[in-house]
């Protein structure tokens, strides 16, 4: 028997931990059903449920729940990501608590550490995702840096470079002064710094007057090797070709024109420094007969090196900015300094200011690896959901530059190079594979020295598709569920994982990963403004869970997520979904009363009445336009079509217009009533489970009138509502709906009219046709007396 009112927290662990036991989660690769696999976004081991994950795991999970009871064999595959960067910073953090560094463990000593608190506190985020609900494979789990994973990324290694893809260069870099490391675009965050916009001269060789620069970087003025202006700028037209003094190293450099100078703005004349700026090492590289120099003037921790003026070495960068500033006022060629508001790359783990470094890499040609991905959507043989997002692929696509793929952390998968005799390097899967390349080279013992370096996290990533599987091994896992049917991403990883996984799953798997991508918007709060802890506007999923119950989130985010429009959430929208729980509660507790339960031998095509004609038609239409919507991923839509259905025609309409019919004296008709009521509230239960598992569940064992713990008795694994055309009676639905109409009409006038609730007022149906007036004859006395007393008809 229901309770009084639904407890999410009396019932949701409890249903979880039955479903995960019985096995309801799992995919059969022995099926022969047909496969349809989701790879999860793994989320970084460090992390915990954000509002940003329960809308992704959520819309998977619904899309998952859906084609299991489509009859499809369904792998969501799950797995966490070892997040480089982020888990040694935990760890180093906690080894400081004790006076300690990583150098005091060593390499070894230190991913045994890394390694242990893995196993103590890596398992927040899979533990929080069971709490929203989300059935993925459990049993399948994997993790980036296991041992499966990295047999994997070794591979794929060696063969990218034997084939040419992969190579050590000296090029710019995202570097973490802090970290002592390359970081990925991803990892840099711009902020709006108020700073100075500082005026330089530069001299002429030829002594005839000045070229004015400025710059917000003054100490990068040391290893500048050129200046540049635009072509068809004419106040510097006579200027292109010559040369000017740098001051300070006194270096002559030339004066180059580039497409990259905005005329307009400054002088109209900017310092290319090539070592120490993303753009100018681009300049540098459309001019290679100029000879401008790459001069890299900062140490790993951003302090001026030898390459500097010896007054300058030692320096911190901003020591050596107040310095430059102060010689070049000595040299009265300091022209004004401007209050100036820039945007600063900052490390979004580190804190500090980002310098573009020069440095030795390994990088992947991204550019090569990418034409067939670009082809592959272009084919239509993947397919981005909404389409306007193929754009912002082929733009990042089309200009792609090459991936930056070495890291210089200890945690991590470490490159599979190793260095020998004469600066020879052995790139091998294992060790053992390099010493024996080194003998066969040198003919005998040698010693080698393995890259201290790992990959980016990227790397690692942009295999898990299949990797995942249980690539390379093969295995049946492999064949039945690549490439995936879907992936459900957001559109800030579009370039850093959705594009490398393309690119890799086509060179090693010879097909695309997946064959659609649904991108979803970002969660904001309910201004739209972005959640952030230092705007303090940050909304806890946990926290909403606690108070509100997981079906209200859940179907909150489900609401809310329109295809192309941010997700603006806030607790107030949350409590408005609880609302919508206990009105499907309260109608199941209306159906327990008057013994509306499901009958084994109930068959809704056989219906007299013609109101139960009417709601089995009505559900059938419900579960067409669910079902269309869910094929098309408008998943606003989804829970749109579930809330209208039944807060409105199941509990508002239905239920109030058999009220009469089961007080009544017709035997027959209050049978047929039950039977219907108890059949559409558990087909109702059916379509909503996808969205909201707990309160439908709780309620559809509370229809079969027992507790179970088997699979076969849960929701997730009964049949998706599909029904046949012949159950669709647009007769009833014509004539029912005009009376719903004609009911919600005469509400709205007296709502327009401020006619107090309890007068009696007139209605007069002008012009009415034949049909109408024997509808209202029918109707009359079936129209909820609370209804029918608000007014009196006269025809």
């Amino acid at each position: 028997m229901l309770k009084k009112s639904f407890q999410p927290k009396d019932i949701e662990k409890k249903l979880y931990d039955q479903w995960e036991k019985s096995g309801a989660f799992a995919a059969d690769v022995k099926s022969n059903k047909t496969p349809y696999c989701i790879p999860m976004p793994p989320p970084n081991v460090t992390g915990s449920l954000h509002m940003g994950h329960a809308l992704n795991m959520t819309l998977q999970d619904i899309l998952c729940r859906y084609e299991r009871m489509r009859g499809k064999d369904v792998l969501w595959q799950p797995g966490t990501d070892h997040a480089g960067i982020a888990t040694q910073m935990i760890v180093e953090r906690l080894l400081a608590k004790e006076g300690k560094t990583r150098h005091d463990l060593g390499r070894e000593g230190f991913l045994k550490r890394v390694w242990e608190w893995k196993e103590e506190s890596g398992d927040t985020i899979t533990s929080q995702l069971r709490r929203l609900g989300t059935t993925p494979d459990w049993p399948r789990e994997r993790f980036t840096m296991d041992e499966g994973l990295n047999k994997a990324v070794n591979k794929v290694f060696v063969q990218l470079f034997k084939e040419n893809l992969i190579y050590k260069d000296n090029r710019l870099v995202n570097w973490d002064p802090k970290l002592h490391t390359a970081i990925s675009d991803l990892e840099v965050e711009f902020r709006e710094v108020k700073g100075k916009f500082y005026h330089f001269r530069y001299p002429l060789e030829d002594g005839s007057g000045y070229i004015s620069i400025a710059t917000t970087r003054p100490e990068t003025i040391l290893g500048d090797g050129a200046v540049a202006v635009h072509p068809t700028d004419e106040k510097y037209k006579a200027l292109v070709g010559k040369k000017c003094l740098l001051p300070i190293v006194n270096r002559l450099i030339p004066i180059i024109a580039d497409e990259h100078v905005k005329k307009d703005f400054g002088s109209g004349a900017v310092k290319i420094t090539a070592a120490h700026d993303f753009n100018d090492f681009e300049v540098r590289q459309r001019h290679p007969d100029s000879g401008i120099p790459l001069i890299n003037l900062m140490t790993l921790d951003a302090k001026m090196n030898e390459n500097c003026p010896k007054e300058y070495q030692g320096l911190d960068r901003y020591e050596a900015r107040k310095k430059v500033v102060e010689d070049f006022e000595a040299l009265g060629l300091l022209d004004k300094i401007e209050d100036y508001t820039n945007t600063i790359p900052y490390g979004d783990r580190s804190g500090v200011v980002i310098e573009p470094m020069l440095t030795d890499q390994w990088y992947c040609d991204a550019k090569t690896l990418a034409a067939p991905a670009i082809k592959a959507v272009e084919d239509g043989r993947t397919q981005f959901i909404p389409a306007n997002w193929s754009k912002t692929y082929y733009e990042w696509m089309n200009n792609i530059q090459p991936w930056c793929i070495s890291r210089q952390l200890w945690w991590g998968h470490q490159i599979p190079a190793w260095y020998g005799p004469e600066k020879s390097v052995f790139v091998a899967e294992t060790e053992e594979e390099a010493y024996a390349e080194a003998k066969k080279k040198f003919g005998g013992d040698v010693k080698l020295e393995r890259d201290p370096d790992v990959l980016d996290t990227w790397f690692s990533s942009a295999l898990w598709p299949f990797s995942t599987l249980g690539w390379p091994e093969d295995v049946e896992e492999v064949k039945r569920y690549y490439p995936a049917e879907t992936l459900v991403t957001g559109f800030d990883i579009i370039f850093f994982w959705v594009a490398r996984m393309m690119m890799m799953g086509l060179h090693f798997m010879d097909d695309v990963p997946f064959r659609k991508i649904y991108i979803h918007a970002l969660v904001r709060d309910e201004k739209g403004q972005k959640m952030s802890k230092s705007k303090g506007n940050v909304i806890d999923p946990l926290e909403l869970i606690d108070t509100y119950g997981i079906d209200a989130l859940r179907f909150t985010l489900t609401l809310l997520a329109a295809q192309g429009r941010d997700v603006k959430i806030s607790p107030a929208r949350v409590e408005t979904q609880r609302n919508f729980t206990t009105k499907l509660w309260n109608a199941a507790k209306f159906c327990e009363m008057n013994e509306c339960v499901l009958a084994p031998d109930y068959k809704p095509e056989e219906n007299k009445h013609i109101l139960n004609k009417w709601i089995v038609s009505e559900l059938a239409c419900l579960s067409r336009r669910v079902s269309d919507s869910l094929d098309a991923f408008r998943f606003n839509d989804v829970a749109s079509h579930l809330y209208h259905f039944t807060w409105g025609t199941f509990c508002d309409w239905y239920i109030e217009f058999t009220k009469p019919l089961l007080n009544g004296s017709d035997e027959n008709i209050k049978k047929e009533v039950r039977e219907t009521t108890g059949w559409v509230l558990d087909q109702l239960l059916l379509l909503l489970n996808p969205v909201m598992p707990f309160l439908t569940e709780e309620l559809h064992t509370n229809l079969l009138g027992k507790e179970t713990t088997e699979k076969d008795d849960w929701l997730q694994t009964k049949t998706w509502p599909e029904f046949e055309d012949r159950i669709i009676n647009e007769t009833a639905s014509a004539e029912i709906n005009w009376i719903v109409r004609l009911i919600s009409d005469i509400r709205s006038v007296r709502s327009d009219m401020n006619v107090p609730a309890a007068a009696q007022i007139k209605m007069l149906l002008k012009g009415a046709s034949a049909v109408n007036k024997e509808r209202l004859k029918t109707h009359n006395v079936e129209i909820p007396c609370r209804l029918r007393a608000a007014f009196s008809m006269r025809k």
